[in-house]
């Protein structure tokens, strides 16, 4: 009676490793860019108790320099209101670069509540 082996080659174990590896370097790349949306959305909604379109902007200035935010200032923000409510709202867009020309192009927005 023939016996098969089973498990995984050395090449699927090398291309599993690689895949693994490539998704390990991705996620760590994109993971700083959640936390700053986070520290962004928690600034938008700080700004929006500000009284005047200037005032929000300072707040969220403010809070962006405490929360080292450099993807977004204070004048890229949208200030309407809503009701009784001011709102605060952005959109803005990350780049990261992947290898040669390719990038992963990130597309954040949000709004206070």
């Amino acid at each position: 009676m023939k016996h098969r082996q089973r498990g995984i080659s050395f090449i699927g174990l090398l291309f599993v490793g690689g895949v693994v590896g490539v998704a390990f370097v991705l996620a760590a790349q994109v993971l700083p860019t959640l936390i700053e949306l986070q520290a962004i959305t928690k600034a938008a909604n700080k700004a929006s108790g500000g009284s005047t379109v200037p005032e929000i902007r300072a707040i969220f200035d403010k809070a962006g320099a405490i929360d080292d935010i450099h993807s977004i200032s204070g004048k890229d923000l949208e200030v309407s209101k809503e009701g009784d409510k001011t709102v605060v709202a952005f959109a803005y867009t990350r780049e990261i670069h992947m290898a040669g020309p390719a990038y992963l192009l990130l597309k954040y927005n949000g709004r206070s509540k």
